[in-house]
């Protein structure tokens, strides 16, 4: 990419990934077809739909031109197992576990790989799990988990997790709702994406109260039925998006969107200088001048989430002014540092806080991809560097991203995808 264009027009926002994937993997919770609508295009997703096929899962798009659009049906499930060939590039693959225990009474899991950004442990899964009634075993890299009783349900119980957990909180909040009894959620992670899937799982007859607190009350029923679900949009899409327009400047509108779910992102970007008007679906952002920095510290929702942490700091990298960032909720996710530097930025990481000296420009160079939004961020510094950028392994990108290519060229941004 050659930088300095400045970003002008208009795109739509793709379905949100982190809701996507918990919603595909719900469809094992019934023998009845599952109807999703606005789900997105990514490397993440094909690989969840092959899982689940491999599982035993039919899946239809009723027009092969629209993979947004796609019906899902477990009539039956002849493999309740995860292999590892399938697991090792998504950690999200954990999500089947809960739903195939309450489903199948059994399930074989490969512990999972994906981004190399924390250790992300699945002892939560497993200890809510097990107080649910699961015999659970590691063996040679597998979580081996059956219900103790054959021919019983799992047991409702009132879990606590030591963490706030998001696959947790939606593989237990899978399994509750087919349990026997209550189950009691504490410590339930409220992120947006968690919420849409206890939506999806309301329309399937589940019965969920508390949806977007963070103690959730799940009555277990013993069947779930079929539903239609349009997936909520993606607010990291849209934070990066908006992050690309004010480090670039420009005028943008994004189309498709859920500002209500991006308040800690807004109040940053306007104190950045954003300018910023939006409506129930909509968001249009200008930008003139450089940006101010900004100092935040990651957090659960509804704080600044950690997932929009490294489009932050390229825009800090150029801002007129330090700012600290500091990083709570993934030890090792300043791999993106280094490569921002190499463009001509100024960050030193002290702990889990980084330092960013900002300065008056970018300079292109080669760089590349550590992980998904350390791709992102190396995307927006070289639309705001001078000169040509090069990302490499960009495999990263197309996980999270549904075409941000073809989105930012549309914007006029002066981008290519290199074989």
């Amino acid at each position: 990419m050659t930088g300095g264009a400045p970003l002008k027009g208009e795109i739509m926002i793709a379905g949100a990934k982190n809701a996507a994937l918990p919603i595909l993997c719900a469809s094992l919770l019934t023998t009845d077809p599952v109807e999703l609508f606005n789900v997105p295009d990514l490397q993440d997703v094909r690989t969840m739909l092959k899982l689940l096929q491999q599982m035993g899962v039919a899946l239809e798009f009723p027009n092969p031109n629209d993979r947004s659009h796609l019906i899902l049906q477990a009539k039956e499930i002849t493999s309740p197992e995860a292999p590892y060939e399938l697991v090792k590039t998504m950690r999200a693959s954990i999500l089947v576990l809960g739903p195939l225990l309450a489903r199948m009474g059994r399930a074989t899991v490969s512990l999972p790989g994906g981004c190399a950004i924390g250790a992300r442990p699945v002892d939560q899964h497993i200890k809510g799990l097990k107080a649910m009634g699961a015999g659970i075993q590691i063996r040679k890299g597998f979580i081996v988990a059956k219900i103790a009783e054959p021919n019983t349900r799992l047991q409702g119980n009132a879990i606590l997790t030591d963490m706030i957990t998001v696959t947790g909180t939606e593989n237990l909040l899978m399994a509750a709702c087919l349990a026997q009894g209550t189950t009691i959620l504490e410590n339930a992670a409220r992120e947006p994406e968690v919420g849409d899937l206890a939506e999806l799982l309301v329309k399937m007859g589940a019965k969920i109260s508390g949806i977007g607190s963070d103690r959730l009350v799940i009555e277990g029923v013993p069947t779930l039925h079929g539903a239609s679900h349009h997936v909520i949009a993606d607010r990291i899409e849209t934070g990066t998006f908006l992050c690309a327009v004010a480090a670039t400047g420009g005028e943008i509108v994004l189309k498709n969107c859920r500002p209500d779910t991006l308040d800690a992102v807004l109040v940053k970007l306007k104190e950045a200088g954003l300018k910023i008007k939006k409506g129930a679906d909509w968001i249009s952002a200008s930008m003139s001048g450089r940006p101010k920095p900004v100092s935040f510290r990651t957090s659960e929702y509804p704080a600044f989430p950690t997932d929009m942490q490294a489009q932050f700091m390229a825009l800090n990298a150029i801002a007129g002014g330090a700012s600290r960032i500091t990083e709570t909720i993934f030890e090792n996710r300043f791999m993106h540092v280094q490569e921002l530097n190499r463009l001509g930025a100024d960050i030193s990481i002290e702990g889990n806080t980084a330092i960013v000296e900002g300065v008056d420009k970018l300079s292109g160079a080669t760089v590349m991809a550590t992980d998904l939004r350390a791709s992102a961020s190396l995307v927006i510094a070289g639309l705001a560097a001078q000169g040509e950028t090069q990302v490499d392994r960009i495999y990263h990108l197309d996980r999270g991203y549904d075409r941000m290519e073809q989105k930012l060229t549309q914007l006029g941004a002066n981008i290519r995808r290199m074989k």
